[in-house]
């Protein structure tokens, strides 16, 4: 069954509020929340520009480690801190890199930077692999499905696909309301690894939006592209880096999604059109065009 009802020439006009902002400095472990950030063409500043590696350059997630989820970091002045239990803090410099790699994620391989062998080491004694820590070669330009984004070019750094996921308080809520139905505690946004988290929309309007125009220091067009399927990392606890199944199971009785062969799907993988450097901010306005599909 499809999440995405038809639409009607009467439907209200799509009105919302940036609720959260999250970015994710180092991919698959834990988000930053924040208060305002600045937008780039590759999706919120920082957000997946350093990725953890294993001995052949292939990237490593919580799918398979999902004790990434404690590194927790910490933006201070020009550099990142990561935090995780039983650890000494791992200080990364923004703007500091020890040599050239080349790294695969998912189908691209692309230049990166290597960050060392004490990020190396730091990585490999929390997690018990040998891996390595690499930072997005800025030089390096790795573009979304032009299927899904219509044609238009839009780069990512190390995001699985697409430069941003917005979602919705209602949606997390819609499922909340489920697990609570079926005895189980609720879960947070975070599981679901978003960027832009809106407000004042009904659940997964998310999905049925055309063009989000948020109202920022300077003109902003997002656009919502691809139903982002998902893989077992909502059922991982963020807080424990445990993982059961009812997160994913709930959402498989009501989310399975015809846009995407009928995956489960929950968010929605997003482009910027237009306002790089712009700084968006919790609290402003987001309008949008409803799909008429």
């Amino acid at each position: 069954m499809s999440s995405q009802p038809a639409m009607t020439a009467s439907a209200p006009d799509f009105a919302a509020r940036i609720a959260r902002l999250f970015v994710y400095p180092v991919k698959s472990c834990a988000g930053i929340e924040l208060t305002e950030a600045v937008l780039t063409s590759t999706g919120l500043d920082l957000d997946r520009a350093w990725m953890v590696v294993d001995e052949q350059g292939t990237f490593v997630s919580q799918r398979e480690l999902p004790r990434m989820a404690l590194v927790r970091p910490q933006l201070k002045h020009h550099e990142v801190v990561l935090r995780a239990p039983g650890m000494l803090a791992l200080h990364l410099a923004i703007d500091e890199v020890a040599g050239p790699a080349r790294v695969r994620v998912w189908d691209d391989v692309v230049d990166a930077c290597d960050m060392g062998d004490v990020a190396a080491q730091w990585f490999s004694d929390l997690l018990g692999r040998r891996l390595r820590l690499v930072r997005f070669d800025p030089q390096q330009r790795r573009l979304s499905s032009l299927k899904w984004t219509g044609g238009v070019q839009a780069p990512n750094q190390f995001a699985d696909a697409f430069p941003l996921l917005v979602a919705s308080e209602a949606s997390l809520a819609g499922l909340n309301e489920r697990l609570a139905g079926a005895g189980r505690a609720p879960v947070g946004i975070e599981r679901f690894r978003p960027n832009i988290v809106l407000s004042g929309v009904e659940a997964h309007d998310e999905d049925r939006v055309d063009v989000l125009r948020i109202e920022a220091d300077r003109p902003v067009a997002i656009k919502p592209v691809k139903p982002c399927a998902r893989c077992p990392i909502p059922n991982i606890d963020p807080q424990t880096g445990q993982s059961s199944p009812e997160v994913l199971d709930t959402l498989q009785g009501y989310r399975q999604d015809a846009r995407v062969g009928g995956a489960v799907t929950f968010a929605m993988n997003a482009i910027v059109l237009e306002g790089e450097d712009a700084v968006l901010r919790v609290g402003q306005p987001v309008s949008g065009d409803w799909k008429f599909d």
